[in-house]
This record gives structure tokens, sequence and C-alpha cells, in this order.
């Protein structure tokens, strides 16, 4: 029941925040190259080469709301009464842990093991809990942001 639940609430988050953004790129006027318009150019829907700053500020703001959504729900799993702003600052404190760790040490598993390590004593702190509730939350959030990473489309390229 809690799984279809959280599995609704994310879909349905996910499909609003892409209206509000659809909505707030028109507004300004902002167009974003669909597939079909980079195919009939020649070229692909995102640049390899870095793109708009535009477009990966959405990509940020999206990407850390979906986090925060996920971290939230699986926080909840584990019976924590922290509302969604707890969850807000553990998907920024994330972020910021897992860009230094990669920043630093590359883009090998020594970078993944000690951003993951660092990010598990920031959820003890912010949640105020053990060291198995932190890793049951982060394994959680870790298998829902995969799944999740799977379904949505990437940011870097057209499928």
């Amino acid at each position: 029941m809690v799984l279809n639940f959280s599995r609704s609430l994310v879909s349905s988050l996910v499909f609003a925040l892409a209206v509000l953004a659809a909505a707030a790129l028109a507004a300004v006027g902002v167009v974003v190259p669909t597939v079909e318009d980079a195919h009939a150019q020649g070229g692909p829907a995102l640049p390899a080469d870095g793109g708009s700053a535009v477009w990966w500020a959405i990509v940020f703001v999206v990407s850390l709301l979906v986090s925060t959504v996920i971290i939230y729900v699986a926080s909840k799993l584990f019976g924590q009464e922290e509302g969604i702003g707890r969850a807000f600052v553990a998907a920024i404190v994330g972020t910021v842990v897992y860009s230094a760790a990669y920043f630093l040490l590359g883009t090998g598993w020594l970078a993944a093991i000690v951003g993951g390590i660092v990010w598990l004593l920031a959820l003890k702190w912010l949640y105020d809990i053990g060291w198995l509730k932190a890793l049951g939350i982060a394994i959680v959030v870790w298998i829902a942001a995969t799944v999740v990473g799977f379904l949505l489309p990437t940011a870097p390229g057209p499928l």
C-alpha cells in the first residue's frame, strides 16, 4: 500500500514539475529543442559539448526536486517524522558531497564509496538516526533513484 502510494506520488510530482517547467520556459520565451527538432536539423537534441546554462539549470532543479521526493518517501518508510524540508536539505547535501568527492577523487569507485560514506554521515546527522537506519534509507534512495533514472529520459541527449 505504501509502495503504491509512493509510486503515484512520485509520478504525479514529476509530471507536475515537468508541466510547471514547461510553463515557466514558455512564459520567458525559452524554447528547449525536442528530439524531433534536433533530428530534423541533423544533430542531437541536447549538445554533447555542455548545452546551455538554462538547460543545465533546469536539469539541476528537476533532479534536486525528484531526489527530494525520493528521500522524503524513503525516510517515511523508515518512520521518520521530519518533513519535506529536511529531505530537501538532504538532497542538497548529497549533491554537494558527491560533487566534491567526484571532483577531488575522480569518477571511480573510490569517489563513490567516499561520497556514500559521507552522505551516510549526513543522513545520520540530519535525521538523528543510527547507522543501520541511515544505511536502510540510503539503500532505498539509491534503488529508487536508479529506477527513476531508467524511467525518465536522460538529460545529455535523446534516447
